[in-house]
């Protein structure tokens, strides 16, 4: 088994500034088999990952900036406690790694037995109930 350091990285690419999709920034991405790690800061460095079973759903905007300069904003709905909101924001390549993370994501889930499941509360459950009667 390998460790997870060892995993071979998927897709790699950095934050880049709207103006001409210029690599200017000090954020970065890596996308991995089972996880997504993004590094940001120069001072301050800040590290957070999420493991790939744990995205749920994945979304791709693209302002008409973004499409001028061939980029977009990929994000990511996890059920990471630190970051359910994880955004990709002005990558190249973005349809082909949202893609991606569909299908990876999918796959981890399948890997470890993980189901997805609605948070019913209950008072929705009421409703159910009330509609099948």
């Amino acid at each position: 088994m390998q460790n997870m350091e060892e995993k071979e990285i998927v897709y790699k690419e950095r934050k880049r500034i709207l103006f001409f999709g210029l690599p200017w920034t000090f954020t970065k991405y890596f996308i991995k088999e089972d996880m997504i790690t993004v590094d940001k800061g120069f001072f301050k460095v800040e590290e957070n990952d999420c493991y790939m079973y744990k995205v749920q759903d994945v979304k791709l905007t693209a302002t008409l900036m973004e499409r001028i300069f061939r980029l977009g904003t990929v994000t990511c709905y996890t059920g990471d406690v630190t970051n359910p909101q994880l955004m990709l924001v002005h990558i190249k390549n973005s349809k082909e790694i949202k893609n991606y993370l569909l299908k990876a994501s999918e796959e981890a889930r399948v890997k470890r037995r993980t189901l997805n499941t609605l948070n019913i509360d209950a008072e929705d459950l009421e409703e159910i109930t009330d509609a099948q009667e």
